[in-house]
């Protein structure tokens, strides 16, 4: 049998539209490119489960498992990456983002980099074994939503919890890192401060309440909050190696002469391994309730995103000393996230390690390298050996 041809597969994935938005103008689902994918991996020889996501069935997980089942909790590889795209700036693409297309060296096409690439080398790789007696089973783990909220890893989890199931007991992450393995990253949440005060005329302040300079003195708490955690705790590795607070949006106010009623600030927060969602967000909210009793406005707190985890996996774990090994470098921490605190959680060591650059993803123009190829597939293949074959 022979094994799938990664860049046909890749340009099939590509051909598919699985953007990921929060603006239903612009979202998509997934289930026919994940059908499509899974059609090939059955005809050479993978077992596929496809599993909708709630209340959206044109939303799916794919997990192909090649190999025996009984095992793969224990031994089983997995092979992981999401199958959504962020959405694209058409005017700003040199060729169709839904057409691979290779020039100077490089395959371009919405996905490429983050991270149908990756999906396709390793669908490629791991269907090499297909005719073999593997010891432990390698999973293809296809998820869905990444870019939105993680909802295919939180319903991967759920499904853990309540079952007890996962594919495997070791996991790659094909996220870009410019094949360099990591076992660090920051966790997130986003949150909206919305200050209420009352409106009147601006010529005389008792009118009414100002709810800007209510948000003032939100945001000086905030900032304090800021240069607090920035102080606390420090993770040499990290390429800012402490917690960040961005006040990255704010409005209120309609006109000059009115005493504004409303103020919104959105925020994100981004923190260390160790530091943990509930408690991080429980502080901010006590600072702004602080800062603003004794006024006149009133504040309201929204989640603007739930969060996702900071993630850690021990550096003497399996996996990574044999990531480390394949890939001639060190393990290393990002700041950005990924699924990996969701799929540890399951009990899964993981290691993100995949062939893009994080400076292409989200970018007109997205494109994987193809002198990346055969090192990542050189990697994987080393993996398989590792952790699937019989001594």
């Amino acid at each position: 049998m022979a094994a799938l041809d990664w860049q046909d597969t890749l340009a099939e994935m590509i051909g598919h539209r699985t953007i990921s938005s929060g603006n239903p103008a612009l979202d998509c689902g997934n289930r026919e490119a994940v059908d499509d994918l899974a059609a090939r991996l059955e005809s050479n020889g993978f077992d596929c489960t496809i599993t909708p996501m709630p209340g959206r069935d044109d939303k799916v997980n794919l997990v192909a498992r090649l190999g025996p089942a009984e095992h793969a909790a224990e031994h089983g590889l997995v092979f992981a990456g999401h199958i959504d795209t962020v959405p694209y700036d058409d005017s700003g693409w040199h060729s169709d983002p839904f057409t691979l297309t290779e020039r100077d060296g490089k395959l371009y096409g919405l996905g490429t980099c983050d991270m149908k690439g990756f999906i396709a080398i390793a669908a490629g790789a791991a269907s090499e074994y297909a005719a073999g007696d593997l010891a432990a089973p390698i999973s293809l783990l296809v998820s869905a939503d990444e870019e939105c909220g993680m909802d295919g890893a939180r319903a991967l989890l759920d499904a853990h919890r309540e079952h007890g199931q996962r594919p495997g007991r070791f996991c790659v992450i094909g996220e870009p890192t410019n094949l360099v393995p990591i076992r660090q990253h920051k966790g997130i949440f986003m949150e909206t401060v919305e200050v209420h005060g009352a409106s009147g005329h601006s010529s005389d302040p008792a009118l009414g309440a100002n709810a800007i300079e209510g948000m003032y003195r939100a945001m000086s708490a905030i900032r304090e909050l800021r240069e607090e955690l920035a102080q606390r705790q420090r993770i040499a590795g990290f390429p800012v190696p402490h917690a960040t607070l961005n006040l990255g949006a704010i409005s209120g106010g309609d006109n000059a002469n009115r005493i504004p009623a409303r103020c919104r600030l959105d925020i994100d927060l981004r923190f260390l391994p160790g530091m943990t969602i509930d408690d991080l967000r429980a502080q901010l909210r006590e600072r702004v309730d602080a800062a603003l009793a004794g006024s006149d406005c009133s504040v309201e707190f929204r989640e603007l995103f739930a969060g996702t985890p900071a993630f850690e996996t021990a550096g003497d774990s399996p996996i990574v000393t044999a990531c480390e090994e394949l890939a001639g470098h060190e393990a290393a921490a990002v700041d950005f996230g990924t699924e990996g605190a969701f799929y540890n959680a399951m009990g899964m060591d993981s290691v993100i390690l995949g062939p893009g650059d994080i400076a292409q993803a989200h970018q007109p123009n997205e494109y994987l390298a193809l002198d990346r190829v055969e090192p990542m597939q050189r990697i994987l293949h080393g993996l398989v050996e590792r952790f699937c074959l019989a001594e």
